[in-house]
Formats: structure tokens, C-alpha cells, sequence
């Protein structure tokens, strides 16, 4: 019996079809035939309906005017579950169907879908989705009028004293249930295409389930008054019908509401937990993709004063590609007009805003919501979200984003000072290249991934070791600022010449270290030898000398080179810097510097 009871309330709660936000469309070849086969069928069954269960309304036009205007209103608050509108016209429609058949009550849902469909606005690429909807609710009141007079159920004044006329009243709420849902899969199933459809729709059910425990008793007190009262019944019950409606609208927003703030909080928590910049802005386009109907991200970054940078785009369907050197300037697009302004702006279609070089054309998308990111008064960046259904954005998503970018502000902020700190700690000062500590953990983490490798061939490491001759000469002739200089320029030509193939590093004074991975022994020396030519055929140029004479001076330079190879050489990367010393001091420095030594 109560589960009978349970069955019966959730019907008063109907759940619409098809409107869902995750962007399912039907071909084009089904909404033609779904056109057609309406065309056919809806003004025939209505024909038929009043052939096999006529109904007098005489005396009745203002009655029904008032249900309709009722049913009309109840239709305008739905609530959205799950991108799914659910709204509660049954509560009324079964008063309409006890009392006047199944012909008005048809005909009165059919209106109440109409304004649901303006409510939500259906846009172009959806409008077949009215006759889908209007075919379904109509199979489903004329099924359950079956299965309700097949039990014996009669329209009109019931005398419920009579305890047997609530078996058909029973079985039909619960046939209108579950006709709904079945009807529901079979098109999800079939016409969607949808293989993972099921009967199971969570919150969507438990929100049917106790929404109606407050609908279901309305509308059977609705009927049970208009028997009694009349017309006056739809004021006095409409009323309130109305304002639970509009009451529960508003509970399930401010439960929105609380959902967006606490995964907000959420968020905020793994953005600064996050210590570099592209792993804050990977976790930041996740879950705001997850958490508002996005179907384009823009992040720029303020790179010049006229003009701003495009640093991260994505793109839900994987459809449209933005070079790295993507450029807005001032005043120009949304993002431009947010950078200057300093102000985030939200629109509901492209007619509000001008769709120029950010979007690359129109029909990119519908509804935008762009907005500022500030740091001490200071617009650092600009976030623009672009959706390709109109109205997607509602106001309070609006003012979360905004929560969700001073987040993801204080997290940029925070891993950049960690990125500068580190690449201080890393970095020599001198020569901006990378320090001895820095090459001591790459290669234990090379060495780490290298024992991954068991069973399967090793590639070679190569290691250069690389001294300038008679560098204390240099600095006690013609001081310490010149021997910076020179250090200086030698770095600026490792890098050039070594570019990605491997990582330059300064292993204290006048020496420098260079890790080649997956570079072989033969190669190592021609990359040696091309680097000691370099420096012993361009003479570098010092203006900080403490020489009397106020021009340049252009110095030669020599230097000492080692090489030395894993596993060539040794049984352990971390042995190679060693070797490669042995090699430049004995085979190098000891034979008359200026060469390149391999070690032996």
C-alpha cells in the first residue's frame, strides 16, 4: 500500500523531455519526420478523443479559462534538475481530468507545454522538441483515460463514498507515472540514440518524489472544492497551488546556490594547492568547465599596454584552434572592452554583442560572460566564457565566477612567486644558467627514470665538462668585471649552441657542465670540438676593464673540454661529471690546453 501512495504522488510531478543542456540533437531526417508524423496524428487524435469520450462544457467557457490560465501559470516556475525541467501541471490536470475527461484535460496540458517550451525558450536548433513533447503528453493522458475507464472510472461528480472509484483514480496517477517514464527511455533510447539511457535518473526522481508530496494533496483538494464551490475553487486552491510552485522554485535555487558555493570552496582549495601557473590554469579551466555550461574558454594575460595575449584556449568540441601568438588589443572584443573597463560583462545572445576577431565570426556562440582578474587594483588578466546556447549563464553564476576568479587570482599570484623563487634557487645569478645543484637532481631523476627502463635498451648520456684557460690571469689583468663579461657571453653561446638538445649548467667558477641525453660518444666530441672552435675563433668583448683606455677591448679566449660517456665510460650516470673532469684536467689541461679530451 505505500508504495502504491508513492507511486501515486510521483505523477503529479511530470519531468519534460528532451530539454537537456548537453547538446543531443536528433538528425535532421527524424525532425522532419517528427514534424510530419505530428502534423498527422495531433489534430486527429483530438478528433477522436471527442468522438469516443464526449464531454459537455457548457456553462463552462470561464471554468475552463481559469484551469487553463492555472495550468499556464504553474507551467511558468518549473525547476531545472539536472538541465531537465520539471513542473508540476499534473497537480491541476488531474483535478481537470476527474472532473472533465480526457479531451479538456488534453487540450489543457498541451497549452501548459506551450508556455513551459516559451519559459525555458526554445531556441531554433531545439523547436522540434515542442512536437516531440506535445506527442508524448498526449499519448500519455489518452493511455491513462484507457486504463481508468477500462477500471470503471467515470468524469464528473464522483461520490468517493463509494471506496471501489479509487482503484481506477489509483491506477491512473500511477499509469500516468509510469507512462512517463517509459516514454521518457524510449526516446532517449531510440530517437536520441542514447545507449546508456535508463529508468534511473537520481536527483531528478527523489526531487519528483518529494515535490509531490506537496502537489498531489492540492490537487486533490482542487477538485474535490471546484465540485463543491465552483469556479471560486480555482482562486481560493490556485493560490496557493501557485505559490508552493513558485515557493519550491526558489528552495531549489538557493540549493543551487549552496551546491556552486561549496564547490567553489572546493576549488579554491586545489588551485592553491597547486604550486606551478599551468597546473593552477589546467585545474582552473577543468572545473569551471565542469561547473558551468561552457563550451569555449579564453584566458589572456596582460603582456603590453595596448594589447593583450591569449595564453590558454579551450574548446569542448576540439573544433577551432587559436595560434600562440593570439593578440586583442585595447577596446577590441569583449575581453579587450573587460581589460579596459575593468569591468566583467554577461550576455544572453549575439544579438547583445558584437562577435569580432575573438570569436572569429558569427554563430561561434550565443551567451558570454567575461571578466577581470585583479591584483592590487591591477587588471593581470582577463577570463572569457563563451557558450553556444543563449540565457546559459544565470546571474547568481555570474556572481560565482566572480568568487571562482579571485580564487583562481590569489593561486596565479601564489605560484608564480613559487616559480620565481624556485628558478632563483636554481639559477645561477651571474649567468642566468642553470646552477650545479640544479644538474646534481636532474641527474638523479634522469638516473630514476633510466632504471625504469630494465630489460630494454639504455639510450646514451653524455656529459661535457668545460674550463676557460688561464681565467685567474684574465680577472688579475684586467679585473674581476671583466671576467663577468666574459662568463656572461660564454653562457649566451653555450645556449645557442647546445639550444634543446641538452641542459647547460655552471659548475662553479670559471666552469660549465653540459648534460646531452640520448647523445652517443662520437657525437659528444663533435658538439666538443664545435663549441672549442666557437670560443677560440670569436674573441669576446670586455668594456669593463680597469685598463686605462675607455674603448673595448677584444680578448681570445681558450678552453679545456672533457667528455665523457654513460654507459660508455661508467656504470652510473651520477660517475660521468667525475670522468669528464679527469678527462679535461689529463687530457686537456695537461697537454696544453685548448683541446678536447675524451675520457679513458
Amino acid at each position: 500500500m505505500i508504495s502504491l501512495v508513492f507511486g501515486t504522488i510521483v505523477t503529479f510531478c511530470v519531468e519534460l523531455d528532451g530539454v537537456k543542456g548537453d547538446g543531443n540533437v536528433i538528425t535532421k531526417k527524424k525532425q522532419v519526420v517528427l514534424w510530419l508524423v505530428w502534423l498527422l496524428i495531433w489534430p486527429l487524435s483530438f478528433w477522436v478523443i471527442g468522438q469516443l469520450w464526449p464531454v459537455s462544457i457548457q456553462g463552462k467557457g470561464l471554468d475552463l479559462v481559469a484551469f487553463a490560465l492555472l495550468m499556464s501559470i504553474v507551467a511558468f516556475f518549473p525547476l531545472i534538475i539536472n538541465n531537465t525541467p520539471v513542473f508540476f501541471v499534473q497537480g491541476v490536470s488531474f483535478a481537470v481530468f476527474l472532473y472533465y475527461g480526457v479531451l479538456i484535460e488534453a487540450m489543457l496540458t498541451q497549452i501548459a507545454i506551450l508556455v513551459l517550451m516559451a519559459k525555458i525558450r526554445v531556441g531554433k536548433r531545439d523547436v522540434y522538441r515542442i512536437p516531440l513533447n506535445m506527442l508524448m503528453f498526449l499519448f500519455i493522458s489518452v493511455f491513462s483515460a484507457s486504463v481508468y475507464k477500462a477500471l470503471g472510472g467515470i468524469n464528473g461528480e464522483i461520490d468517493f463514498d463509494n471506496t471501489q472509484l479509487f482503484i481506477p483514480v489509483l491506477a491512473y496517477v500511477t499509469t500516468v507515472f509510469l507512462t512517463n517514464h517509459v516514454m521518457l527511455y524510449l526516446i532517449k533510447r531510440f530517437l536520441y540514440g542514447d545507449k546508456t539511457a535508463s529508468f534511473k535518473r537520481g536527483i531528478v526522481l527523489v526531487w519528483e518524489f518529494l515535490t509531490t508530496l506537496l502537489i498531489a494533496p492540492v490537487g486533490f483538494t482542487l477538485y474535490m472544492m471546484y465540485v463543491e464551490f465552483g469556479l471560486i475553487a480555482i482562486l481560493f486552491v490556485g493560490i496557493p497551488f501557485v505559490s508552493i510552485s513558485f515557493v519550491l522554485k526558489l528552495y531549489h535555487t538557493s540549493e543551487k546556490i549552496n551546491h556552486y558555493l561549496q564547490r567553489t570552496t572546493e576549488l579554491g582549495h586545489e588551485l592553491t594547492g597547486q604550486l606551478k601557473v599551468n597546473e593552477v590554469v589546467d585545474v582552473f579551466i577543468k572545473q569551471v568547465t565542469d561547473l558551468f555550461p561552457v563550451d569555449y574558454v579564453f584566458i589572456y594575460d596582460i603582456v603590453e599596454n595596448k594589447k593583450i595575449r591569449l595564453v590558454r584556449f579551450y574548446d569542448q568540441a576540439q573544433q577551432i584552434n587559436r595560434p600562440p601568438s593570439y593578440y586583442v588589443y585595447k577596446l577590441e572584443a569583449i575581453s579587450g572592452m573587460v581589460w579596459s573597463k575593468k569591468q566583467g560583462v554577461k550576455y544572453n545572445s549575439n544579438k547583445e554583442w558584437d562577435q569580432s576577431v575573438e570569436t572569429s565570426g558569427s554563430g561561434f556562440g550565443e551567451s558570454v560572460v567575461s571578466l577581470p582578474v585583479e591584483r592590487d587594483n591591477e587588471v593581470v588578466a582577463v577570463i572569457t566564457l563563451v557558450s553556444k546556447k543563449k540565457r546559459a549563464f544565470e546571474n547568481y553564476q555570474y556572481m560565482i565566477l566572480n568568487i571562482v576568479i579571485n580564487h583562481f587570482a590569489v593561486a596565479l599570484k601564489n605560484a608564480k612567486n613559487y616559480e620565481q623563487t624556485k628558478s632563483k634557487s636554481e639559477r645561477d645569478p651571474l649567468t642566468k644558467l642553470y646552477n650545479f645543484r640544479y644538474l646534481e637532481a636532474y641527474l638523479e631523476d634522469y638516473m630514476k627514470q633510466m632504471e625504469k627502463l630494465e630489460g630494454e635498451t639504455v639510450p646514451p648520456v653524455s656529459i661535457i665538462l668545460l674550463d676557460i684557460d688561464h681565467f685567474k690571469v684574465v680577472n688579475d689583468t684586467y679585473g674581476h668585471e671583466a671576467g663577468n663579461e666574459i662568463l656572461i657571453d660564454l653562457a649566451d653561446r653555450l645556449r645557442r649552441q647546445i639550444g634543446n638538445k641538452g641542459v647547460v649548467a655552471r659548475y662553479g667558477g670559471e666552469e660549465f657542465v653540459i648534460f646531452l641525453p640520448g647523445i652517443a660518444q662520437s657525437e659528444c666530441m663533435q658538439v666538443a670540438e664545435a663549441i672549442r672552435r666557437e670560443i677560440a675563433d670569436t674573441p669576446f668583448s670586455i668594456q669593463q676593464h680597469i685598463l686605462e683606455q675607455d674603448t673595448s677591448i677584444d680578448l681570445p679566449i681558450t678552453a679545456s673540454i672533457g667528455v665523457a660517456t654513460y654507459p660508455d665510460n661508467c656504470e652510473d650516470c651520477v660517475e660521468l661529471v667525475r670522468h669528464a673532469d679527469r678527462a679535461m684536467y689529463v687530457g686537456a689541461k695537461q697537454k696544453g690546453r685548448n683541446k678536447v679530451a675524451q675520457y679513458k
